[in-house]
């Protein structure tokens, strides 16, 4: 995995002692990595499945229960500084922040500090925002505008965890009020039009994420406007743009602008209450890791943070440490065998995660990173054909023990292009497959909507890349998805279609390296 940030030098500095107990806390949507009391990491698990059951009650959708490893795993690493050295940046605002992998999704946050019948720690709200994009974006794949997006993510992450089991979503936003106060203004209007907002936005700090909870939170609860949330979203849906479906549905943006600034001054506010009986999850499995897998924790957080090859290099050192200590734990060696593999080891990548295998064939990130491992040396095999079947066989492998992991179905359609083969229909089949069940990944999507365009399904090419191409966190990938449907609107359907200069060329394979450039959403 690779990520443009300093190298933490010493990662053991962002969590716990070694001889702290970590936990793994398995739940339906997550995985929870975390050197804190048993109690606690189980609260932490419980309100976050509870989370999801009210954002499913609240908005009316429901997402897939996804395969064990397509969950979004979480990793608790210590203090805001911490989270703010494995993110590699500076900034004092982040608390937390969340990596979207088809197959490997990570968040990661500070340590737990539950809270019941009051907001919780800023940290979680992160945690709860970044949750709510992705349950959005797997249960509702249109493009929606940014206020909209970010609107939906806070009203979400307002939430609130009562002693009695009950649930509080919509609730007001405190933790944007400093914001909705001394930031920059931004206008209604300005949310409505995202060119206007582009055009009169300052290199300050603005209110954009405060004015975006409090029209989405507005439009929810007024009961003079209600209905019309409903009505602006199906317009953006039907192709009206964002600024065209407000007059539609809205009326003057005028008159809504001063009623927002009149409902900031209130002081209450609605939410929405559900008693526990209606709050519903599945089981929850805690696991004290032991020993070896406990002290390799350290060398997994930052490995699966994204390192460089030179940082790689000197993260091995310290994996190779401890799996010698522990040679017969598979923990630790499926670690060792991803850091291998990141430091460009193939060889030992492989060697590792057989060993791993051998003594329990049920960890999927063993086969993955053989896989990863077998791909790259595909590339300069003497007998092409052979070294790409014998690297499918890993992710074959993966996929008989985990039907719905995407990894393999990604691999499988990759197999075809990295031998310069056109894919079978059976391969792009994977390819729509894997996108279906990780809508999250952009890469994913990108290559997925390439494929639709050189079939010819152009308004599927198209419907697939709108939701990219708005997505506020989407980086480079946002910007080329943009790019590709400025490039599409001549062309007819049926028409086969694929990027002709070599730099989107260049750009669609970049994509397809799924542990390369990962870009972490921070709010």
């Amino acid at each position: 995995m690779k990520l443009r940030v300093a190298f933490l030098a010493m990662i053991a500095a962002a969590a716990s002692p070694v001889q702290a107990k970590w936990y793994e806390a398995s739940s339906e949507h997550f995985v929870i990595y975390a050197d804190d009391s048993e109690n606690d990491v189980r609260e932490f698990a419980e309100n976050l499945e509870k989370y999801h059951s009210a954002m499913a009650l609240v908005s009316g959708r429901s997402v897939v229960t996804p395969s064990p490893s397509n969950r979004v795993t979480i990793f608790v690493v210590g203090s805001q500084r911490d989270i703010r050295k494995l993110a590699g940046s500076d900034s004092d605002t982040i608390a937390g922040f969340y990596v979207p992998r088809a197959g490997a999704s990570r968040a990661f946050v500070q340590d737990i500090r539950n809270r019941s019948n009051g907001y919780p720690d800023f940290s979680t709200i992160i945690l709860l925002h970044e949750y709510a994009h992705h349950f959005l974006i797997g249960s509702f794949r249109y493009a929606m505008p940014r206020w909209m997006s970010e609107g939906a993510a806070e009203f979400f992450a307002s939430a609130g965890f009562n002693k009695d089991g009950s649930v509080q979503i919509g609730r007001p936003a405190m933790h944007r009020a400093g914001e909705l106060h001394h930031a920059d203004d931004v206008s209604v209007h300005e949310l409505l039009d995202a060119e206007l907002y582009e055009q009169r936005r300052g290199k300050g700090y603005d209110a954009f994420y405060g004015m975006s909870w409090a029209l989405y939170h507005y439009l929810t609860f007024s009961e003079e406007r209600s209905g019309q949330l409903g009505e602006y979203s199906g317009l953006v849906m039907r192709g009206k743009s964002s600024l065209e479906a407000a007059h539609e549905a809205f009326g003057d943006i005028d008159r809504l602008d001063k009623e927002i600034e009149r409902y900031l001054r209130q002081r209450r506010m609605f939410n929405i209450k559900l008693p526990p009986e209606r709050i519903s999850y599945g089981p929850i499995t805690l696991r004290e890791l032991p020993e070896g897998e406990a002290e390799m924790m350290d060398v997994r957080i930052v490995s699966q943070r994204g390192v460089t090859r030179e940082q790689a290099l000197e993260l091995l050192v310290d994996a190779r440490e401890v799996a010698e200590k522990f040679p017969g734990d598979a923990g630790v060696l499926t670690a060792l065998a991803e850091a291998e593999y990141d430091a460009g080891n193939d060889d030992e990548a492989i060697a590792a995660a057989d060993r791993a295998i051998a003594i329990d064939p049920m960890r999927p990130n063993a086969y993955v990173q053989k896989g990863y491992a077998l791909f790259r040396k595909a590339e300069d095999a003497d007998d092409v054909e052979a070294a790409y079947a014998e690297a499918m066989e890993a992710f074959s492998a993966l996929n008989k023990i985990e039907n719905d992991h995407p990894l393999p179905l990604i691999y499988y359609y990759r197999s075809f292009i990295e031998r310069g083969v056109r894919p079978s229909e059976n391969a792009r089949h994977a390819l729509e497959r894997a996108s279906q069940l990780a809508p999250f990944d952009q890469g994913l999507a990108l290559n997925t909507a390439m494929m639709f365009a050189e079939e010819g399904k152009i308004d599927v090419a198209r419907f697939t890349l709108e939701p990219l191409a708005a997505n506020p966190h989407g980086g480079p990938l946002a910007g080329q998805a943009k790019e590709y449907l400025e490039a599409l609107e001549p062309v007819a359907e049926g028409t086969s279609w694929h990027p002709s200069s070599p730099e989107l060329s260049d750009a669609v394979a970049a994509a397809a390296e799924l542990k390369d450039g990962d870009e972490a959403a921070k709010d």
